[in-house]
């Protein structure tokens, strides 16, 4: 069992920037992806809550659920919510929020995930028959600039970085009975430009990671 955590970095404000930097990817997510005024929506790895915030903002559903194991981000998500119709919780047990899932989402958490196959696992109980599992990452060794990222990331990171390729997270999800399709989900998309920086020493492998390597994994539980 993964024990509970207070955040997920050391460095805690790098957390509290992700709503703005990720906004973007999360409305392209949300595009990618139909959901229906019936569907029960987990979130995996919530954070503080701003994907599923969003969500709920720009469309219909019933249910909406956020997991995290670090609980100082998940009592934030809780202060956040406002009026809206979303739970919170702290566990290393996604069964915890329930089963019965139509549709859960991930980003950026997967590659941070050791044990793929029980994690799998986990996700194929939540989920409904023919329910679906959206997970978002461009941090896999077959990213080129992965192997200049991991250090990093090991610096920081309050959780060990394995070092997982697109094919172990397939292949962890095909062997626990999931129906998995990828695709580079941002491929079509406007990039946002910035300053060089230490994830992106320029414009161009900025270009590069998004529309070639940030990768929306389906994984479908048969109907």
């Amino acid at each position: 069992m993964t024990k509970l955590i207070k955040t997920w970095s050391s460095c805690p404000e790098d957390e509290d920037s992700m709503t703005k930097e990720h906004a973007w990817i999360w409305q392209a997510m949300i595009g990618a992806v139909p959901i229906g005024l019936k569907d029960r929506v987990l979130d995996i790895g919530c954070n503080q809550g701003g994907f599923l915030r969003m969500l709920h903002d720009t469309v219909s559903f019933a249910e909406g659920v956020g997991v995290d194991l670090a609980t100082q981000r998940v009592a934030l998500a809780e202060a956040h919510k406002g009026d809206r119709k979303l739970r919170y919780l702290a566990t290393d047990q996604l069964s915890d929020a329930g089963t019965g899932f139509d549709v859960a989402f991930s980003h950026e958490v997967i590659y941070l995930i050791g044990d793929l196959a029980d994690h799998a696992r986990q996700v194929f109980e939540i989920l409904r028959p023919g329910g679906a599992y959206y997970a978002v990452t461009c941090c896999h060794r077959d990213n080129p600039l992965w192997a200049t990222w991991r250090p990093g990331i090991e610096v920081v990171s309050n959780v060990p970085v394995p070092d997982h390729s697109v094919g172990d997270i397939a292949t962890a999800f095909r062997d626990a009975g999931f129906d998995v399709a990828i695709n580079r989900f941002l491929a079509d998309t406007f990039i946002p430009t910035a300053p060089p920086s230490e994830y992106f020493p320029s414009d161009l492998e900025r270009l590069d990671v998004y529309t070639n390597w940030k990768l929306m994994f389906r994984m479908t539980r048969p109907a």
